[in-house]
């Protein structure tokens, strides 16, 4: 089954987008942004008409996908769960927590629960250092979270009508 977003196809809005920005200087980013904005990632297949319409190589074009970590080449889960890796949350245990989480989810950096509930992700700041260690959750910043605290969170996720 193929979605579509306001009666067009994943395709048909990535041609338009690009379209967009072809003519815009340094229009890649924004043209990512836009797209993943649109469909929620950054298909694979949408590489080769990403970098003809900018006039760009593939290998330029993935190489700006694959170096920032906020763009996505596949769909996310229905939450995505980012475990700050700044020093200041590091220096209060958000490495242990990172491998509690990768445990309890079954999954690492950069994937999706099997169920499709969650995306684990890794950020690199969210400007609440004070309160190490820190997540977000979705659009929500969670602050001095530990593992009891992060289970707690992930069972709020699945307890709203889904399942781990």
């Amino acid at each position: 089954m193929t979605r579509e977003w306001g009666g067009l196809s994943i395709q048909q809005v990535i041609a338009k987008r690009v379209q967009e920005y072809r003519d815009v200087s340094g229009g890649l980013l924004p043209l990512l942004h836009a797209i993943q904005g649109d469909i929620g990632y950054i298909p694979p297949a949408s590489v080769a008409a990403i970098a003809s319409g900018l006039n760009l190589s593939r290998a330029e074009v993935h190489g700006v996908i694959s170096f920032y970590h906020d763009f996505r080449s596949a769909p996310a889960g229905r939450h995505v769960l980012q475990i700050c890796r700044a020093e200041a949350c590091q220096s209060m245990g958000s490495r242990e927590l990172e491998a509690h989480a990768r445990n309890t989810l079954g999954i690492d950096y950069g994937g999706t629960t099997a169920d499709g509930a969650i995306s684990l992700e890794p950020v690199y700041c969210l400007g609440n250092c004070a309160c190490s260690p820190s997540v977000r959750i979705d659009d929500s910043i969670h602050a001095r979270v530990d593992a009891a605290a992060l289970d707690v969170l992930i069972a709020s996720l699945t307890d709203a009508g889904e399942s781990k």
